[in-house]
Parts: C-alpha cells; sequence; structure tokens
C-alpha cells in the first residue's frame, strides 16, 4: 500500500477542525500531521516540512486563505473550506484543486479527495490539470466540464457558454473567464468568442465552424489561431 498523503488543516474555527480531522481519520489514503489555527501558523510549518495537501479556509484574521496562497508561491496542492463562494473563481488561478462550501459533508469531502488523489497520479509538480471551472448561474456556482464547452460568447457583463448539451449565461466577464481557462485547450478568436481548439469543424474564409455556428475571426487574432492550426487538420 502507498504511503497516505501528509495533509494540514489550517482554519481558525474549532469546529471546523473537528470535522476535516474525522473525515481525514476514515480515509487511510490521508495522514493529518498539522494543525494550524491561523496564517502566520501555517507558513512556519510548511517553510520547514513538505506537505501533499492542505485544506485552507479563506476567511481568517490577519492573513486570509486568499493572502497565504500569494504569500507561499509553491504551496501544496490545495482544496480550500468556506462558508463563502465570492471566492470561487479566483482561487482557481493558483491551482486550487477544489473548493468545499461549509458545512462540509463527508460525501463530497470523499469527491474532493478523489479529485486530488487523481491529479497526484496524472500531474507533474507545479502543474496543473483543469478539468472543470466553477461559474456562477442564476445566483448558483455550478461545474462546467471543459471537456464540454464549445465556445464562450460575450454577453455585456455576462458569457454565454456554449456546451454539447447546453447554452449558460454565466455571471462573469469574458476576461475574467478567459483566465480561468487552460491555454493549451482554448485561446480568443475575437474580443467577444473563446473556443475550443479540438471542437473546431471548419474554417471558412474569416469565420471558425463549431457545430451549426458560425464564429468571427478577428484581426489581430488570425495569426495565433493559423499557428495553433498547423498540426491540425481541419476538414
Amino acid at each position: 500500500m502507498k504511503e497516505p498523503k501528509k495533509c494540514i488543516i489550517i482554519d481558525d474555527e474549532p469546529a471546523a477542525h473537528y470535522v476535516l480531522a474525522n473525515y481525514i481519520k476514515q480515509n487511510p489514503q490521508l495522514e493529518l500531521v498539522f494543525q494550524a489555527h491561523n496564517g502566520i501558523e501555517a507558513m512556519d510549518y510548511l517553510r520547514v516540512n513538505k506537505i501533499d495537501l492542505m485544506f485552507l479556509d479563506i476567511n481568517m484574521p490577519e492573513i486570509s486563505g486568499m493572502e497565504l496562497l500569494k504569500i507561499i508561491t509553491t504551496h501544496p496542492k490545495t482544496i480550500l473550506t468556506t462558508a463563502y463562494s465570492e471566492f470561487a473563481l479566483e482561487s482557481y488561478d493558483f491551482g486550487v484543486i477544489d473548493y468545499l462550501l461549509k458545512p462540509i459533508y463527508f460525501p463530497r469531502f470523499l469527491k474532493s479527495i478523489e479529485r486530488f488523489l487523481s491529479t497526484e497520479n496524472t500531474i507533474k509538480p507545479k502543474e496543473a490539470i483543469i478539468d472543470l471551472v466553477k461559474v456562477k448561474v442564476d445566483g448558483n456556482f455550478i461545474d462546467i466540464e471543459l471537456d464540454q464547452l464549445l465556445f464562450a460568447q460575450s454577453f455585456g457583463n455576462y458569457v454565454k457558454l456554449h456546451t454539447l448539451k447546453r447554452t449558460y449565461l454565466a455571471s462573469i466577464t469574458t476576461s475574467e473567464f478567459e483566465k480561468c481557462l487552460p491555454d493549451k485547450s482554448f485561446m480568443r478568436i475575437h474580443k467577444s468568442y473563446i473556443i475550443a481548439i479540438d471542437k473546431i469543424d471548419g474554417i471558412e474564409k474569416d469565420f471558425v465552424i463549431i457545430k451549426n455556428d458560425k464564429l468571427p475571426i478577428g484581426i489581430t487574432y488570425r495569426r495565433e489561431l493559423t499557428d495553433r492550426l498547423k498540426n491540425k487538420i481541419i476538414i
């Protein structure tokens, strides 16, 4: 059996420590090695100890969870734990694996751990695999699976997300959404459109064809699109 993954809990709420420590104890693939009640304690510990995973609260006194991620440039893989959801999108800029909203239920915790363990098996250090993005739709955060996303269309302060199954109107700007996407798989082809490279069905003059949609190619993006499609056969 493989060595369990070393975990740390960083949270200013004793109740959160109790719940997470209990969940970790029930999972033989995890080992809780330290519990910090503020960002200072966490930084002191992380400076001299190698950790595989940290459960990090966002709203803490003195140093917030987001501030801690900015300060520690090479931090362990991270699962955020918080009662507030407004930082979900920003957190993905720091390679956060998952975002658990309090109260945290055991099945949701297990799903998060499976996501962590899968990244351990498939990625190299300091390299994150992004397979979904959380966006706010009708007041609630939902997961958009990136392998289902065809293209994103600017709609004022919103973005229309066209997927294989349906279209969502997300409360986020196009620029903000673009930051959440892996550059390898997506690119902007127009000030109003971001496309999934592998979903292109064809090129027609000044347009990219995806399914039944013809999307305009902006002049400033034409060269980059051409370069990226050199090794891709478009019928």
